[in-house]
C-alpha cells in the first residue's frame, strides 16, 4: 500500500466528487437532504466564479475520500481562515492515513497563506470522527451553536 496522495479536484472529477458527497450523506444518515446534482457540484467548484474548493485523496491510485472547503474570515483574528464543509474517507480506507493527509494539506495551506485557523463541524454521534479530531489536537467549541436559515425562512427574510 502506498502513502495517501492528495490532489486538487479538476473539472473531470465532478462526477467523482458528487459520488463522494452522496457517500458522505449515506454515512451521516442524511441522504434525504442531498439535492445537489453533478452539475451543481461542477458549478460550485469549477464555475466562472468558484465558491468552494476540493481536494481528493488517493491510495494506490484509487480515490478514497475528499475535503470540500472554502475561505472564511475572522475579524477577531484579523485574518482569513478555512472552513471544511465536508471531510470524508471511505470506510475501507479509514486508518490508512487518508483523513490525516487531507487535513495536513489544508493545515499546510493555512500556514503558507498566513491564515488564522481551520474550522469544521462534526456530528455529535460520530465518535470515531471525534476521536480522530481529538488525536490531532482539534478542540470542541462548546460555547458556539451553528445556526441556519434556509428554505421558506430564508425566502421570507429576503422579502
Amino acid at each position: 500500500m502506498s502513502d495517501p496522495l492528495v490532489r486538487p479536484a479538476e473539472p473531470a472529477d465532478a462526477a467523482l466528487v458528487h459520488g463522494l458527497v452522496r457517500a458522505l450523506a449515506d454515512y451521516e444518515r442524511l441522504s434525504h437532504a442531498v439535492t445537489a446534482t453533478q452539475d451543481d457540484i461542477a458549478g460550485l467548484l469549477f464555475g466562472e466564479v468558484p465558491r468552494a474548493f476540493c481536494d481528493l485523496v488517493e491510495i494506490d491510485g484509487e480515490s478514497v475520500g475528499f475535503s470540500l472547503w472554502f475561505y472564511t474570515v475572522s475579524t477577531f483574528v484579523g485574518r482569513a481562515g478555512i472552513w471544511i464543509e465536508d471531510l470524508y474517507v471511505a470506510p475501507e480506507a479509514r486508518g490508512k492515513g487518508a483523513g490525516r493527509a487531507l487535513l495536513r494539506v489544508l493545515a499546510q495551506r493555512c500556514r503558507a497563506e498566513g491564515l488564522g485557523r481551520l474550522d469544521w463541524a462534526v456530528l455529535d454521534w460520530n465518535e470515531s470522527g471525534i476521536g480522530f479530531y481529538d488525536r490531532i489536537g482539534a478542540v470542541t467549541l462548546d460555547d458556539w451553536r451553528l445556526r441556519r436559515l434556509s428554505g421558506d425562512a430564508l425566502a421570507a427574510l429576503a422579502r
